[in-house]
């Protein structure tokens, strides 16, 4: 891989519109300093703010991508600790609302996500299963099916399991992902750091290039649709 392609992908960060510590422009001029191409804002939301976070994320995005040629940010949102039932009307929502995708935070083994989230996610139009923990071979055979991307953690707690998730992904030919999760500057990646993160899962130096390969068509093709 060229080394002028070796920019980081990051397509799950929060900002102060959620749990996040900085506001978008900050956040996007950091991760833009620290070697991004693509920055992916994805502040958590239910019901109750899905539709303020949205249209404020989609209108930082526009601004900022525009200001910064080469470096573009796309707007997303983060569904979390929404009831399983719930999942599917509101991944439909935010993209009626202009999310480019969406993110479910997925049953991390260090939080009380409801069991049923990981399926109703990847089975319900996600486009991210975020931390999905200890999910079953049975959803990830459904998100290598549905195209849905599985979430290699570079987030204390949320990345016990990455060792696992690659394991599964590998096994039945699921996508993945490696994001930042950030909420603070601390959190915010370096192409080297990803790397880590990467080769730390038990990804091959192969497979993590396969990965950042795909993080960029992904990210492309959320631009351009």
């Amino acid at each position: 891989m060229a080394e002028g392609y070796i920019k980081v992908v990051d397509l799950h960060t929060h900002t102060l519109f959620s749990d996040g510590e900085l506001v978008p422009a900050e956040l996007a001029q950091r991760a833009r300093v620290a070697g991004y191409s693509y920055l992916g804002l994805s502040d958590h939301a239910d019901s109750s703010n899905l539709e303020f976070c949205v249209s404020a994320l989609v209108r930082a995005a526009k601004d900022l991508s525009k200001a910064y040629p080469g470096f573009t940010v796309i707007p997303g949102i983060e569904l979390t600790h929404v009831p399983p039932s719930d999942i599917p009307e509101l991944i439909a929502a935010a993209r009626s609302l202009g999310a480019k995708y969406v993110v479910v935070h997925g049953e991390t083994p260090v939080e009380p996500v409801e069991p049923g989230t990981n399926f109703a996610s990847i089975s319900g139009g996600c486009d991210i299963l975020a931390h999905p923990g200890f999910l079953t071979q049975e959803e990830a055979k459904i998100a290598a099916k549905n195209g849905v991307f599985l979430e290699i953690s570079a987030r204390g707690g949320h990345s016990l399991t990455n060792g696992y998730v690659v394991q599964l992904a590998r096994k039945n030919g699921a996508k993945m992902l490696i994001n930042s999760d950030a909420h603070s500057i601390g959190d915010i990646l370096t192409p080297e750091k990803q790397k880590k993160v990467a080769l730390g899962a038990g990804l091959s130096e192969k497979e993590y290039e396969e990965i950042l390969a795909g993080a960029y068509k992904f990210a492309e093709k959320l631009v351009k649709g």
